[in-house]
C-alpha cells in the first residue's frame, strides 16, 4: 500500500532531506531507518521538496510504499516512537497513486529574518538575525517583481533537467514587535523552486531593505537571468517549507 504522510522537522543537526551514502545523518534516511525498524522492509522515503542542510519544515509531504497489516493510526504511533525528537510525522494515511513531489502544485516557504541590537542565542537555530534595520516598504517593492512566469537563472540551479522558468504566485514580507526586536517574515509560494532559490530571494531583498542594492540593480539582475556566482545565500536556518499544496 502507498501511504501519504505530513512530516515536520527541525533540520539543524542533519545534513539535507535527501539521503546520503556513509552514515550522514538526513531526514529522509533517518525515516526510513525507523520504518524499517518496525516493519523489517526497506523502503524508499520520497518527499515533496529536498531541503538543504538546516533548513527547517512543518509541511513536508512525503510517500512510500509498505506492507503493513494494521490502521493507520499504530503506523504513525510506530515510526513515530522510532524517529529522533526533532522529527515527527504529523499525519499518515492510505493514498494510491500519489506522489509526493510530481503531483505537487505549489509549495510555500516562510523565511524569518530578526533584526536586533543583540545577538539572540536562543534563536540561532530559528532566524537570521541582523543589526542593521530594514526598509519594509522597499522589500516590498523588490518582493513583487518576483511574482509571475519567469525565468530565475540568476537565482539557481535546477535540480533535474535545465529549465530554469517557474511560476510564483505569493511573494511578500511582513514584520512584528517582539520581545528581541523587529521580526521579518517573506512568504513565497511557487510551482516550483531552484536549487537555493528562496535564500538568494531573501539574500538580495535584505540587500535592497538595507540599501545595500537598489530597486533597479534589483531587476536588472533578475532579468538578467544569468546565475549570480558572487551573490551571498541567506543562511538556512531562517527558511522552513510550511505548505505543499495539491488539487484536491
Amino acid at each position: 500500500m502507498r501511504y501519504r504522510a505530513t512530516l515536520a522537522y527541525d533540520g539543524t543537526a542533519y545534513l539535507g532531506f535527501q539521503r546520503q551514502s556513509g552514515d550522514k545523518a538526513t531526514i529522509q534516511g533517518a525515516i526510513e531507518q525507523a520504518i524499517a525498524t518496525i516493519s523489517g522492509q526497506r523502503v524508499t522515503i520520497y518527499g515533496a521538496g529536498r531541503t538543504d542542510t538546516g533548513v527547517h519544515a512543518s509541511g513536508q509531504v512525503i510517500g512510500f510504499e509498505l506492507d503493513w497489516p494494521h490502521a493507520d493510526e499504530a503506523l504513525l504511533k510506530a515510526i513515530n516512537v522510532n524517529l529522533p525528537l526533532d522529527i515527527a510525522l504529523q499525519d499518515i494515511r492510505q493514498q494510491p497513486e500519489f506522489h509526493p513531489r510530481y503531483d505537487a502544485v505549489s509549495r510555500l516557504y516562510r523565511y524569518r529574518v530578526l533584526v536586533a541590537s543583540q545577538r539572540q542565542p536562543l534563536l540561532l537555530h530559528r532566524v537570521w538575525q541582523v543589526s542593521k534595520p530594514l526598509n519594509g516598504e522597499l522589500m516590498e517593492q523588490a518582493a513583487v517583481l518576483l511574482i509571475g512566469e519567469k525565468d530565475f537563472a540568476a537565482l539557481g540551479k535546477p535540480t533535474q533537467g535545465d529549465v530554469t522558468i517557474r511560476k510564483v504566485f505569493r511573494s511578500e514580507w511582513a514584520s512584528q514587535q517582539d520581545e528581541f526586536g523587529v521580526l521579518w517574515t517573506y512568504t513565497v509560494e511557487a510551482n516550483g523552486f531552484l536549487q537555493h532559490m528562496v535564500r538568494r530571494m531573501v539574500a538580495m531583498l535584505v540587500q535592497v531593505g538595507q540599501q545595500r542594492m537598489t530597486l533597479e540593480r534589483f531587476e536588472y539582475l533578475l532579468n538578467r537571468a544569468q546565475l549570480i556566482e558572487a551573490l551571498a545565500i541567506a543562511p538556512p536556518q531562517g527558511l522552513s517549507l510550511e505548505v505543499v499544496r495539491y488539487n484536491e
